[in-house]
């Protein structure tokens, strides 16, 4: 029999459940409405995202992968073109990128937050290079003043999988780079019921490129256009549920900072490394990973006692044979081969309780 875990890694359903009643009565109105695809509630969701994010346009799609895919297709990233990416990132990111036939350049990252390294970055630049992918790991900002200023005119695009409504200098980001890509994957910090995502973009020529994109690359009704089009439409009932989860957003996104405020309280001294948050940054939490020496053993023992944990990620992408047979490997992978190994996740979710929160701070320092 599967052990009931006292404190899950994440829990969906409750942060879910919790706004049952609006939820239910949005999906109502999208089944009296009796328009389910591109309808009112995905353009009410669109316009107040872009709002909130302060981007230029923002096109709803239907996965967080597929707005990685729009937004390099709409910034004109072709077969056997070159993307800059972290090795060490979420499998769809690299996903993403081989889905176009473009090749993966992988770099390492910066060890206190675990993002991309500019210097990486522009060492591997060639005349190849027709994009650069910026992931906002764990909810903290990449360096996108470093990236921008690297970048020059090649396309930037930010995948904010994990860091909706993390700020860098004062902006959202999504509204920083070229692109920005988002994940309403169930376990993201705003989460649907099934997949989702959304492409924001700064230039209103991009914008209308998207939509010609997520619809079959249709200029207008049945006629493509627009090359590299393909079936990626945000689902109306899907777009309903996260109107009424952004309305809520804030609130969850403060909790989330409470409960890292709360570990940071209770796991001082020990020897571990936290998370950090740079000057001037916003981090949103999304995962909250220490790093340990000792990792494999600091995990069994959280889950002998009942805790979820995770290791995000346990495998960097120039050691998965798919990804590295495709890719090229800019310079040496030091910082993402050695924080890979000793990475765990802890449980976060905006219902988490204090008493949870307690539970898990006190196996911790029960190990340590």
């Amino acid at each position: 029999m599967t052990q009931l875990l006292r404190v899950p890694l994440a829990d969906p359903r409750s942060e879910t459940l919790a706004m049952k009643s609006e939820i239910m009565s949005a999906l109502e109105s999208v089944l009296e409405d009796g328009t389910y695809i591109l309808g009112p509630q995905v353009k009410r969701f669109e316009d107040v995202l872009v709002a909130r994010i302060g981007a230029h346009g923002l096109c709803g799609v239907a996965s967080g992968t597929d707005a990685l895919v729009l937004a390099m297709l709409a910034a004109g990233v072709k077969q056997d073109d070159e993307v800059i990416a972290p090795s060490h990132t979420a499998g769809p990111t690299i996903a993403a990128i081989l889905m176009i036939g473009a090749v993966p350049v992988l770099v390492d990252v910066q060890e206190d937050t675990g993002c991309i390294d500019p210097h990486c970055v522009a060492a591997a630049i060639t005349l190849k290079t027709r994009a650069i992918i910026a992931v906002h790991l764990y909810g903290h900002p990449a360096d996108l003043q470093a990236l921008r200023g690297v970048a020059g005119s090649i396309p930037l695009i930010e995948d904010c999988a994990q860091a909706i409504d993390a700020e860098a200098g004062g902006r959202k980001v999504g509204s920083i780079g070229d692109f920005g890509c988002f994940s309403f994957y169930p376990t993201k910090n705003l989460g649907a019921v099934g997949d989702g995502g959304a492409v924001s973009c700064a230039r209103g020529e991009d914008l209308e490129k998207l939509r010609q994109l997520r619809v079959y690359g249709w200029s207008r009704p049945q006629c493509a256009e627009r090359d590299g089009g393909r079936c990626s439409r945000l689902d109306e009932m899907q777009a309903a549920i996260l109107s009424v989860k952004l309305k809520n957003l804030s609130a969850q996104l403060e909790r989330r900072r409470t409960i890292a405020a709360h570990y940071r309280d209770g796991l001082k001294g020990l020897p571990l490394i936290l998370p950090m948050e740079r000057q001037g940054n916003h981090h949103t939490y999304h995962l909250f990973v220490i790093r340990s020496a000792r990792r494999n053993a600091l995990e069994a023992h959280l889950t002998r006692q009942g805790i979820g944990t995770g290791r995000h990620y346990p495998l960097p992408a120039h050691q998965q044979p798919a990804f590295a047979r495709r890719a090229r490997i800019a310079g040496t992978m030091a910082v993402t081969e050695k924080i890979s190994g000793e990475i765990l996740s802890l449980p976060m979710f905006g219902t988490m309780t204090e008493v949870q929160t307690d539970i898990v701070v006190d196996a911790v320092r029960s190990f340590a």
